[in-house]
Formats: C-alpha cells, structure tokens, sequence
C-alpha cells in the first residue's frame, strides 16, 4: 500500500480508503470481515457519513476490533438520523446529539477529520459557515475531539468558498472523469499528458478548484470514484465504455491535491480487487486510451445512490429505489422479466415508489440533477 500525505493535515493516508456507504444491507460478520482485510492490506481511512445507528454499530465495533488507533476517521457534523431516516441539518443541537452517538459507536472521543457535511450550494455555504453551526464545529476542533477540520461537497464553488475561508484542512470530493470532462470534444491524450491543449476537455471550474487545493495544500478524499458503478458497466457510463477499477482509481488518483479514494466495499472479494491497483501495470491503469475511443462523452443527471436526496417527505429510500430500478430496467431492456430477487428487494422496502407525492424537495437536495420524481413514476410503473 502506498501512502499520501493529506494536506496541511500531514497524515499518511492510504490511497486507497474505506467508503462504508453500501455497509448497510450487511450483516455485523460481513463488515468485520470487510474491514479486517483492508486493515490487514494496509488501508488506513475510513469514512463514516452514514447516519443509521445499526450502520455506525457494525463499522464502529469493526474499526476497535481491529484498533482505533489504526484508522484515520472521518466523521461527519450535520448528518443526523431523525424520524428512521438520513437528516442533513445545520441545528447545532441535532447535530450534538448525533456526532455524540458517532463517538459513543465508534468507542472513542475523538475523530481525526470532522467533516462538515455535504454543502453543495453558496446559499447553505454562508449559513453554515456564518452562524452557530461553524462555532459548534471550531469548538469541537479547540476541545480535541476533532483533530482537523474537513468539508464533504460535490460542487467546486463551495470547495472553493471552503479553500478561501481558511477554515478547512482537507475536502472530500466527487472526482471521476464524467464529472469533470466537458460535452464538448477533446483529446484525451494531451489532457492525461499535462501537454498541447492545456486541458480544455475539462470543466475549468473543476479544473481550476483542483489547482487551488494544491496550491493551499488543502488535501482531497474522493467520493463517487465510480459514478456508482456506471463507469463500471459500458452499458451504463456515461462515455459508452466501461472502465475497470484500477482507470477509475488512477484517474482520481491523478487529480491534483488528490491524497486517497474512499471505496465502498460490498464485501473481501472487493477489498482485495480494488487494493489490487496497488500492483497494477502501467497499462492496467491507462484510463486515457480507453476514453480516447469512447462512443460518447459524459452527460449529468446519472443518479450514483448517494443517498443525499433525504429526506424524503413520505419516508421513500431514494437511493435504494433507484438503484433497483436501474438493476432491473438493465434486465428489461435486455428482454427480460425483472429479476426475482431485485423485486423482492424493491418490494421488501418500507416504502415504495408509488408513495412519491412529486413534493421536489428530494431534487432540490440532489447533487447531480437527477430528475428524481420521474424516476420515481418509471419505478412505479417498472415494478407494478
């Protein structure tokens, strides 16, 4: 395992880093065993974002298990569990209530990078960090029970807004290629280069926010590595083609400022393959090539199960919902039946997504533009 310097944080973290996002459709044996192997392969940060009591359980007694002290933690302020469900709020008291459970969980009292969670509009930028929200989160930093300051976001305006504040020490960011390549045509060769085009297939916002952490010394942890797995599947990228683990970790990992990925392990199997970039040939990880004959480029409005959409009004799983609809609409357009299991899965859900009332507050809170409630009326329609 190779390790990276995380900013002006000075930590050596590993660049590959555990994302504990799919860990709540397992059971406590299956995370122990999870995070037993990537400890013993030398991953070192985790990333705890996930708010449900039972999630943080299983996560918490596998990191002790297996010795705090070997882990850099992630946790976030501001992701709350209310009412049986993800809560994004900025109330200082909701937020205390559920950063003390994080530690109680995690059997420590301390975490080593507060994150300040999920801001991805200027709006909420200024009232998070122009209120008694920010002064909660300094405090916790003058108290030692977060050791350096962190922000989650998917949007480079408020990363940036974040950089300028002086308030940050690291970011955590959605870095992919579809996220950060333009619709409009490029060479894909002068941009893995550095050379000739000066980068114009990327965004230059995106581009110029990855400059700026590097020049702050601002530390970056990737979230979205692999769209959620789209990139994974040719039949789903948004370029038409699909990439292995090692493109897509090399890509991220190619990023200025970029220190390690944090990938949600589904079980060992996927520890040991996406850790196996570690050992890739030069050639396994050329994404550039791959993306040089790409039928299409990225389009946005591709749902990754993020699970930021939450609340939602009537309780609907959002995220899971989407995802087994596109599980079962890959099959539908195939000429197939919707799987068995993936029905079951949809139908074992507290709510469904014939419940929708088409309110939009879950696109309003949607990173990525997803038309949400009309995937909600094709999953209705798709499952029955």
């Amino acid at each position: 395992m190779e390790y990276r310097r995380l900013g002006k944080t000075n930590l050596k973290v590993s660049e590959i880093g555990f994302g504990g996002e799919w860990l709540g459709r397992m059971s406590a044996n299956e995370v122990q065993a999870i995070t037993d192997r990537a400890s013993e392969l030398g991953v070192n940060i985790v990333d705890c974002w996930m708010s449900d009591p039972a999630v943080r359980t299983m996560l918490g007694d596998a990191i002790a298990r297996t010795g705090r002290d070997r882990w850099y933690v992630q946790g976030h302020v501001g992701s709350t569990w209310q009412g049986n469900q993800y809560v994004r709020t900025r109330d200082v008291e909701a937020c205390k209530t559920a950063f003390d459970d994080l530690l109680t969980r995690f059997h420590t009292d301390y975490i080593d990078l507060g994150m300040i969670h999920y801001i991805d509009s200027m709006e909420e930028f200024e009232r998070a960090f122009g209120g008694p929200y920010l002064d909660f989160v300094l405090d916790l930093k003058r108290q030692g029970v977060i050791k350096h300051i962190g922000m989650s976001t998917h949007s480079a305006v408020t990363g940036q807004a974040a950089i300028d504040s002086g308030v940050v020490e690291m970011l955590m960011f959605s870095v992919n290629p579809a996220y950060d390549m333009q619709p409009a045509g490029y060479n894909i060769e002068s941009l893995a280069s550095g050379a000739g085009a000066e980068f114009d297939g990327f965004d230059p916002g995106r581009l110029a926010f990855y400059r700026s952490a590097e020049r702050n010394d601002i530390g970056l942890t990737v979230m979205k590595t692999f769209a959620g797995g789209r990139l994974l599947d040719g039949e789903r990228s948004a370029f038409g083609v699909g990439l292995t683990p090692a493109q897509c970790i090399h890509y991220a990992l190619t990023r200025p400022a970029v220190a390690s990925v944090m990938l949600g392990f589904c079980n060992v199997a996927e520890v040991d393959a996406d850790v196996a970039y570690e050992t890739a040939s030069e050639d396994e990880r050329d994404y550039a090539s791959v993306l040089a004959n790409a039928p299409h480029n990225p389009t946005s409005g591709l749902c990754t199960y993020c699970g930021h959409c939450a609340p939602c009004t009537v309780g609907i799983n959002i995220a899971q919902v989407n995802k087994f609809y596109d599980l079962a609409e890959v099959q539908v357009s195939g000429g197939n039946d919707v799987p068995p299991l993936v029905r079951n899965h949809y139908l074992s859900l507290e709510h469904t997504a014939d419940e929708c009332i088409g309110c939009g507050i879950c696109e309003g809170n949607c990173p990525f533009g997803v038309s949400i409630i009309e995937r909600m009326q094709q999953a209705a329609k798709l499952f029955g």
